[in-house]
Protein backbone atom coordinates (compact mmCIF):
# COMPACT_ATOMS: atom_id res chain seq x y z
CA UNK A 1 0.00 0.00 0.00
CA UNK A 2 1.23 3.49 -0.87
CA UNK A 3 1.77 5.89 2.03
CA UNK A 4 -0.17 9.15 1.98
CA UNK A 5 1.60 12.33 3.09
CA UNK A 6 0.54 15.83 4.05
CA UNK A 7 2.44 18.44 2.04
CA UNK A 8 0.67 21.59 3.16
CA UNK A 9 -2.23 22.87 5.25
CA UNK A 10 -4.03 26.19 4.96
CA UNK A 11 -6.91 27.78 6.81
CA UNK A 12 -8.66 31.10 6.92
CA UNK A 13 -9.08 33.05 10.12
CA UNK A 14 -12.45 32.31 11.69
CA UNK A 15 -14.97 35.16 11.55
CA UNK A 16 -17.95 35.60 13.85
CA UNK A 17 -20.87 33.77 12.28
CA UNK A 18 -23.33 36.63 12.33
CA UNK A 19 -24.23 39.72 10.35
CA UNK A 20 -21.57 41.88 11.99
CA UNK A 21 -18.86 39.23 11.46
CA UNK A 22 -15.98 40.26 9.21
CA UNK A 23 -16.62 37.44 6.73
CA UNK A 24 -20.38 37.89 6.46
CA UNK A 25 -20.22 39.33 2.93
CA UNK A 26 -17.94 36.53 1.71
CA UNK A 27 -19.67 33.55 0.10
CA UNK A 28 -18.81 29.93 0.84
CA UNK A 29 -17.55 29.50 -2.72
CA UNK A 30 -15.31 32.53 -2.55
CA UNK A 31 -13.85 31.56 0.82
CA UNK A 32 -13.21 28.02 -0.45
CA UNK A 33 -11.64 29.29 -3.67
CA UNK A 34 -9.26 31.44 -1.62
CA UNK A 35 -8.01 28.38 0.25
CA UNK A 36 -7.59 26.44 -3.00
CA UNK A 37 -5.66 29.33 -4.54
CA UNK A 38 -3.38 29.53 -1.51
CA UNK A 39 -2.53 25.83 -1.82
CA UNK A 40 -2.01 26.20 -5.57
CA UNK A 41 0.31 29.19 -5.22
CA UNK A 42 2.29 27.88 -2.26
CA UNK A 43 2.95 24.55 -3.95
CA UNK A 44 3.09 25.35 -7.68
CA UNK A 45 0.06 23.26 -8.65
CA UNK A 46 -0.31 23.67 -12.41
CA UNK A 47 -2.64 21.75 -14.72
CA UNK A 48 -4.15 18.48 -13.53
CA UNK A 49 -1.86 18.48 -10.49
CA UNK A 50 -4.27 16.69 -8.16
CA UNK A 51 -6.81 13.96 -8.81
CA UNK A 52 -9.74 15.64 -7.08
CA UNK A 53 -10.86 18.24 -4.57
CA UNK A 54 -12.86 16.65 -1.75
CA UNK A 55 -14.66 19.33 0.25
CA UNK A 56 -16.81 18.93 3.33
CA UNK A 57 -19.70 21.18 4.27
CA UNK A 58 -22.59 20.38 6.56
CA UNK A 59 -25.51 22.60 5.57
CA UNK A 60 -25.68 21.82 1.87
CA UNK A 61 -28.40 24.24 0.77
CA UNK A 62 -28.45 27.60 -0.98
CA UNK A 63 -24.97 28.85 -1.75
CA UNK A 64 -23.49 25.78 -0.01
CA UNK A 65 -25.47 23.36 -2.19
CA UNK A 66 -25.01 22.08 -5.72
CA UNK A 67 -21.66 20.32 -5.22
CA UNK A 68 -19.86 23.24 -3.65
CA UNK A 69 -16.54 21.47 -4.17
CA UNK A 70 -16.77 21.62 -7.96
CA UNK A 71 -18.05 25.20 -7.91
CA UNK A 72 -15.12 26.20 -5.71
CA UNK A 73 -12.66 24.63 -8.17
CA UNK A 74 -14.22 26.57 -11.05
CA UNK A 75 -14.17 29.78 -9.01
CA UNK A 76 -10.50 29.26 -8.13
CA UNK A 77 -7.36 29.36 -10.25
CA UNK A 78 -7.07 25.58 -10.31
CA UNK A 79 -7.31 23.88 -13.69
CA UNK A 80 -10.86 23.01 -14.74
CA UNK A 81 -9.75 19.42 -15.38
CA UNK A 82 -9.75 18.91 -11.60
CA UNK A 83 -13.19 17.70 -10.44
CA UNK A 84 -14.81 18.24 -7.04
CA UNK A 85 -16.65 16.07 -4.54
CA UNK A 86 -18.82 17.55 -1.77
CA UNK A 87 -19.30 15.35 1.30
CA UNK A 88 -21.14 15.59 4.60
CA UNK A 89 -20.30 13.79 7.82
CA UNK A 90 -21.61 16.65 9.94
CA UNK A 91 -18.89 18.13 12.19
CA UNK A 92 -16.25 15.72 10.86
CA UNK A 93 -16.82 16.60 7.20
CA UNK A 94 -13.46 18.32 6.82
CA UNK A 95 -11.66 15.44 8.51
CA UNK A 96 -13.56 12.85 6.49
CA UNK A 97 -12.52 14.67 3.32
CA UNK A 98 -8.86 14.40 4.40
CA UNK A 99 -9.23 10.76 5.43
CA UNK A 100 -11.00 9.84 2.21
CA UNK A 101 -8.32 11.54 0.14
CA UNK A 102 -5.55 9.83 2.09
CA UNK A 103 -7.14 6.42 1.64
CA UNK A 104 -7.60 7.05 -2.09
CA UNK A 105 -3.88 7.74 -2.36
CA UNK A 106 -3.06 4.72 -0.19
CA UNK A 107 -5.22 2.54 -2.42
CA UNK A 108 -3.70 3.81 -5.66
CA UNK A 109 -6.73 5.84 -6.84
CA UNK A 110 -4.77 8.94 -7.78
CA UNK A 111 -1.47 10.38 -6.63
CA UNK A 112 -2.64 13.59 -4.94
CA UNK A 113 -5.73 15.37 -3.62
CA UNK A 114 -6.80 18.60 -2.00
CA UNK A 115 -9.20 17.97 0.86
CA UNK A 116 -10.87 20.14 3.46
CA UNK A 117 -14.08 22.04 3.97
CA UNK A 118 -16.00 25.21 4.64
CA UNK A 119 -18.92 26.50 6.65
CA UNK A 120 -20.39 30.00 6.50
CA UNK A 121 -22.58 29.74 9.55
CA UNK A 122 -23.47 33.42 9.45
CA UNK A 123 -24.83 33.10 5.90
CA UNK A 124 -26.27 29.57 5.82
CA UNK A 125 -27.93 28.87 9.14
CA UNK A 126 -27.19 25.59 10.90
CA UNK A 127 -30.15 23.25 10.50
CA UNK A 128 -31.65 25.13 7.58
CA UNK A 129 -31.35 22.03 5.42
CA UNK A 130 -33.68 20.05 7.68
CA UNK A 131 -32.74 16.70 9.13
CA UNK A 132 -34.93 13.62 9.27
CA UNK A 133 -33.43 12.53 12.58
CA UNK A 134 -34.78 15.76 14.11
CA UNK A 135 -37.97 16.47 12.16
CA UNK A 136 -39.32 13.04 11.20
CA UNK A 137 -41.20 11.77 14.29
CA UNK A 138 -40.79 8.14 13.29
CA UNK A 139 -37.00 8.50 13.34
CA UNK A 140 -36.77 10.95 16.24
CA UNK A 141 -38.87 8.72 18.52
CA UNK A 142 -36.93 5.58 17.62
CA UNK A 143 -33.58 7.23 18.33
CA UNK A 144 -34.68 9.24 21.39
CA UNK A 145 -33.54 12.38 19.61
CA UNK A 146 -32.40 15.37 21.66
CA UNK A 147 -30.45 18.45 20.50
CA UNK A 148 -26.68 18.38 20.83
CA UNK A 149 -26.62 20.75 23.80
CA UNK A 150 -28.78 18.33 25.75
CA UNK A 151 -26.43 15.52 24.70
CA UNK A 152 -23.46 17.48 26.04
CA UNK A 153 -25.28 17.93 29.35
CA UNK A 154 -26.07 14.19 29.43
CA UNK A 155 -22.34 13.47 29.12
CA UNK A 156 -21.64 15.84 32.02
CA UNK A 157 -24.30 14.14 34.12
CA UNK A 158 -23.28 10.60 33.23
CA UNK A 159 -19.56 11.11 33.83
CA UNK A 160 -19.67 13.54 36.73
CA UNK A 161 -18.45 16.82 35.26
CA UNK A 162 -19.47 20.01 37.06
CA UNK A 163 -20.06 23.44 35.64
CA UNK A 164 -16.81 24.56 37.25
CA UNK A 165 -15.00 21.76 35.39
CA UNK A 166 -16.47 22.92 32.09
CA UNK A 167 -15.85 26.60 32.77
CA UNK A 168 -12.23 25.97 33.78
CA UNK A 169 -11.62 24.17 30.49
CA UNK A 170 -13.20 27.08 28.60
CA UNK A 171 -11.05 29.67 30.40
CA UNK A 172 -7.95 27.65 29.58
CA UNK A 173 -8.98 27.33 25.92
CA UNK A 174 -9.23 31.11 25.69
CA UNK A 175 -5.86 31.57 27.43
CA UNK A 176 -4.13 29.08 25.16
CA UNK A 177 -5.64 30.53 21.98
CA UNK A 178 -4.45 34.02 22.83
CA UNK A 179 -0.98 32.75 23.75
CA UNK A 180 -0.79 30.85 20.45
CA UNK A 181 -1.75 33.90 18.40
CA UNK A 182 0.61 36.14 20.36
CA UNK A 183 3.43 33.65 19.78
CA UNK A 184 2.75 33.37 16.04
CA UNK A 185 1.98 29.65 16.19
CA UNK A 186 -0.72 29.90 13.50
CA UNK A 187 1.34 32.01 11.10
CA UNK A 188 2.43 29.09 8.95
CA UNK A 189 -1.08 27.98 8.04
CA UNK A 190 -3.41 30.98 8.35
CA UNK A 191 -3.95 33.00 5.17
CA UNK A 192 -5.74 36.33 5.35
CA UNK A 193 -9.07 36.74 3.59
CA UNK A 194 -8.89 39.69 1.19
CA UNK A 195 -11.36 41.65 -0.90
CA UNK A 196 -11.19 42.02 -4.68
CA UNK A 197 -8.68 44.84 -4.28
CA UNK A 198 -6.37 42.73 -2.13
CA UNK A 199 -7.20 44.59 1.04
CA UNK A 200 -7.35 42.28 4.09
CA UNK A 201 -10.86 41.60 5.38
CA UNK A 202 -9.79 39.34 8.23
CA UNK A 203 -6.33 38.29 9.40
CA UNK A 204 -6.99 36.84 12.87
CA UNK A 205 -9.63 34.66 14.51
CA UNK A 206 -12.14 37.23 15.73
CA UNK A 207 -14.38 35.13 17.98
CA UNK A 208 -11.87 34.91 20.84
CA UNK A 209 -12.63 36.48 24.21
CA UNK A 210 -9.21 36.54 25.92
CA UNK A 211 -10.57 38.31 29.00
CA UNK A 212 -12.78 35.36 29.89
CA UNK A 213 -12.54 34.22 33.51
CA UNK A 214 -14.47 31.99 35.88
CA UNK A 215 -16.45 34.94 37.22
CA UNK A 216 -17.67 36.10 33.80
CA UNK A 217 -18.64 32.57 32.83
CA UNK A 218 -20.39 32.06 36.14
CA UNK A 219 -22.80 34.85 35.26
CA UNK A 220 -24.04 33.08 32.11
CA UNK A 221 -27.31 31.19 32.05
CA UNK A 222 -27.25 27.49 31.15
CA UNK A 223 -28.19 27.43 27.46
CA UNK A 224 -30.13 24.18 27.33
CA UNK A 225 -31.92 24.14 30.68
CA UNK A 226 -35.20 25.60 29.40
CA UNK A 227 -35.49 23.32 26.37
CA UNK A 228 -34.67 20.41 28.63
CA UNK A 229 -37.05 21.11 31.46
CA UNK A 230 -39.94 22.89 29.71
CA UNK A 231 -41.49 22.48 26.28
CA UNK A 232 -40.63 20.37 24.40
CA UNK A 233 -39.10 18.68 27.44
CA UNK A 234 -36.02 16.96 26.05
CA UNK A 235 -34.86 15.98 29.55
CA UNK A 236 -37.81 13.59 29.72
CA UNK A 237 -36.71 12.00 26.45
CA UNK A 238 -33.19 11.61 27.79
CA UNK A 239 -34.37 10.08 31.04
CA UNK A 240 -36.49 7.57 29.14
CA UNK A 241 -33.28 6.44 27.42
CA UNK A 242 -31.14 6.64 30.56
CA UNK A 243 -33.46 5.88 33.50
CA UNK A 244 -30.51 5.45 35.88
CA UNK A 245 -30.01 9.23 35.81
CA UNK A 246 -32.18 11.09 38.32
CA UNK A 247 -32.03 14.33 36.33
CA UNK A 248 -29.93 16.09 33.67
CA UNK A 249 -27.38 18.53 35.06
CA UNK A 250 -27.33 21.50 32.67
CA UNK A 251 -23.81 22.92 32.76
CA UNK A 252 -23.23 24.19 29.21
CA UNK A 253 -23.67 27.74 28.01
CA UNK A 254 -22.29 30.03 25.31
CA UNK A 255 -18.97 30.39 27.11
CA UNK A 256 -18.08 26.69 27.41
CA UNK A 257 -19.51 25.55 24.07
CA UNK A 258 -18.05 26.00 20.60
CA UNK A 259 -18.60 29.30 18.82
CA UNK A 260 -20.68 29.81 15.68
CA UNK A 261 -18.21 31.09 13.08
CA UNK A 262 -17.33 31.25 9.39
CA UNK A 263 -14.21 29.59 8.04
CA UNK A 264 -12.52 27.24 5.56
CA UNK A 265 -9.46 24.99 5.51
CA UNK A 266 -7.62 22.75 3.08
CA UNK A 267 -4.95 20.05 3.16
CA UNK A 268 -2.70 18.97 0.27
CA UNK A 269 -2.21 15.20 0.32
CA UNK A 270 -0.12 13.04 -1.97
CA UNK A 271 2.18 10.08 -2.38
CA UNK A 272 5.93 10.30 -1.95
CA UNK A 273 6.46 9.76 -5.67
CA UNK A 274 4.09 12.63 -6.48
CA UNK A 275 5.89 14.92 -4.05
CA UNK A 276 9.27 14.03 -5.53
CA UNK A 277 7.99 14.76 -9.03
CA UNK A 278 6.59 18.11 -7.86
CA UNK A 279 9.72 19.03 -5.92
CA UNK A 280 7.77 19.12 -2.66
CA UNK A 281 8.83 17.86 0.75
CA UNK A 282 6.27 15.93 2.83
CA UNK A 283 5.56 17.27 6.31
CA UNK A 284 3.71 14.30 7.82
CA UNK A 285 2.51 10.81 7.04
CA UNK A 286 -1.13 9.96 7.60
CA UNK A 287 -0.64 6.86 9.65
CA UNK A 288 -4.24 5.81 10.32
CA UNK A 289 -7.85 6.91 9.90
CA UNK A 290 -11.06 5.71 11.52
CA UNK A 291 -14.77 6.38 11.88
CA UNK A 292 -17.48 4.78 13.99
CA UNK A 293 -21.15 5.03 14.92
CA UNK A 294 -22.22 5.62 18.53
CA UNK A 295 -25.32 6.05 20.69
CA UNK A 296 -27.38 8.75 18.87
CA UNK A 297 -28.94 10.25 22.01
CA UNK A 298 -25.85 11.00 24.08
CA UNK A 299 -24.43 11.51 20.59
CA UNK A 300 -21.14 13.29 21.33
CA UNK A 301 -19.09 10.50 22.93
CA UNK A 302 -17.63 9.44 19.57
CA UNK A 303 -14.02 10.55 20.24
CA UNK A 304 -13.68 7.77 22.84
CA UNK A 305 -14.70 4.68 20.81
CA UNK A 306 -13.16 5.97 17.58
CA UNK A 307 -9.86 6.50 19.39
CA UNK A 308 -10.08 2.99 20.77
CA UNK A 309 -10.72 1.76 17.24
CA UNK A 310 -7.93 3.68 15.54
CA UNK A 311 -5.43 2.55 18.17
CA UNK A 312 -6.48 -1.08 17.76
CA UNK A 313 -6.41 -0.84 13.96
CA UNK A 314 -2.94 0.73 13.93
CA UNK A 315 -1.44 -1.41 16.69
CA UNK A 316 -0.71 1.66 18.79
CA UNK A 317 -1.36 2.63 22.40
CA UNK A 318 -2.47 5.96 23.80
CA UNK A 319 1.02 6.45 25.22
CA UNK A 320 2.47 6.37 21.69
CA UNK A 321 0.80 9.70 20.91
CA UNK A 322 2.49 12.97 21.79
CA UNK A 323 -0.32 15.45 21.16
CA UNK A 324 -4.10 15.45 20.82
CA UNK A 325 -6.59 17.70 19.09
CA UNK A 326 -10.07 16.93 20.41
CA UNK A 327 -12.65 19.28 18.96
CA UNK A 328 -14.16 21.44 21.67
CA UNK A 329 -17.75 21.13 20.48
CA UNK A 330 -18.70 21.29 24.16
CA UNK A 331 -16.48 21.22 27.23
CA UNK A 332 -17.81 17.85 28.40
CA UNK A 333 -16.66 16.17 25.16
CA UNK A 334 -13.02 16.99 25.90
CA UNK A 335 -13.37 16.27 29.61
CA UNK A 336 -14.72 12.81 28.85
CA UNK A 337 -11.88 12.09 26.41
CA UNK A 338 -9.24 13.04 28.97
CA UNK A 339 -11.05 11.08 31.69
CA UNK A 340 -11.30 7.90 29.61
CA UNK A 341 -7.68 7.86 28.43
CA UNK A 342 -6.11 9.53 31.47
CA UNK A 343 -4.40 11.98 29.13
CA UNK A 344 -2.44 14.91 30.53
CA UNK A 345 -4.32 18.14 29.82
CA UNK A 346 -1.02 19.70 28.70
CA UNK A 347 -1.10 17.43 25.63
CA UNK A 348 -4.68 18.23 24.58
CA UNK A 349 -5.61 21.28 22.48
CA UNK A 350 -2.44 23.04 23.53
CA UNK A 351 -3.21 26.08 21.36
CA UNK A 352 -6.84 26.40 22.36
CA UNK A 353 -9.82 25.09 20.48
CA UNK A 354 -13.32 25.70 19.21
CA UNK A 355 -14.57 27.12 22.50
CA UNK A 356 -12.16 30.01 22.03
CA UNK A 357 -11.87 30.29 18.25
CA UNK A 358 -15.11 28.78 16.98
CA UNK A 359 -16.29 25.69 15.11
CA UNK A 360 -17.03 26.24 11.38
CA UNK A 361 -18.68 22.85 11.04
CA UNK A 362 -17.49 21.58 7.66
CA UNK A 363 -13.99 23.03 8.05
CA UNK A 364 -13.06 22.13 11.63
CA UNK A 365 -11.78 18.61 10.93
CA UNK A 366 -9.25 19.95 8.44
CA UNK A 367 -8.39 22.86 10.75
CA UNK A 368 -7.45 20.65 13.69
CA UNK A 369 -5.32 18.36 11.52
CA UNK A 370 -3.38 21.42 10.36
CA UNK A 371 -3.11 22.76 13.90
CA UNK A 372 -1.84 19.40 15.10
CA UNK A 373 0.81 19.24 12.38
CA UNK A 374 2.02 22.78 13.04
CA UNK A 375 2.38 22.03 16.74
CA UNK A 376 4.21 18.75 16.15
CA UNK A 377 6.69 20.66 14.01
CA UNK A 378 7.01 23.55 16.46
CA UNK A 379 7.73 21.27 19.41
CA UNK A 380 9.71 18.59 17.57
CA UNK A 381 7.26 15.91 18.65
CA UNK A 382 6.49 12.90 16.51
CA UNK A 383 2.92 11.66 16.46
CA UNK A 384 -0.53 13.09 17.17
CA UNK A 385 -4.21 12.30 17.00
CA UNK A 386 -7.08 14.53 15.89
CA UNK A 387 -10.67 13.54 16.63
CA UNK A 388 -14.18 14.95 16.62
CA UNK A 389 -17.60 14.08 17.97
CA UNK A 390 -20.31 14.05 15.30
CA UNK A 391 -24.04 14.77 15.23
CA UNK A 392 -26.44 11.79 15.34
CA UNK A 393 -23.81 9.69 17.10
CA UNK A 394 -20.53 9.16 15.26
CA UNK A 395 -16.82 9.71 15.76
CA UNK A 396 -13.87 10.28 13.42
CA UNK A 397 -10.12 10.27 13.99
CA UNK A 398 -6.81 10.71 12.19
CA UNK A 399 -3.29 9.85 13.38
CA UNK A 400 -0.43 11.73 11.73
CA UNK A 401 3.29 11.20 12.09
CA UNK A 402 5.69 14.07 11.47
CA UNK A 403 8.26 13.50 8.74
Amino acid sequence: MTDAYIYDTVRTPRGKGRKDGSLHEVTSVRLSAGVLNALKDRNGLEGHAVEDVIWGNVTQVGEQGGCLARTAVLASDLDQSIPGLAINRFCASGMEAVNLAANQVRGGAGQAYIAGGVEMMGRVAMGSDGAAIAVDPSVAMKTYFVPQGISADIIATEYGFSRDDADALAVESQRRAKAAWDDGRFDKSVVAVRDINGVPILEHDEYMRPGTDMQSLGALKASFKDMGETMPGFDKVALMKYPHLERINHIHHAGNSSGIVDGAAGVLIGSKAWGDAMGLKPRARIRATAKIGTDPTIMLTGPVPVTEKILADSGMAIGDLDLFEVNEAFASVVLRFMQRFDVDADKVNVNGGSIAMGHPLGATGAIIIGTLLDELERTGKGTGLATLCIASGMGAATIIERV
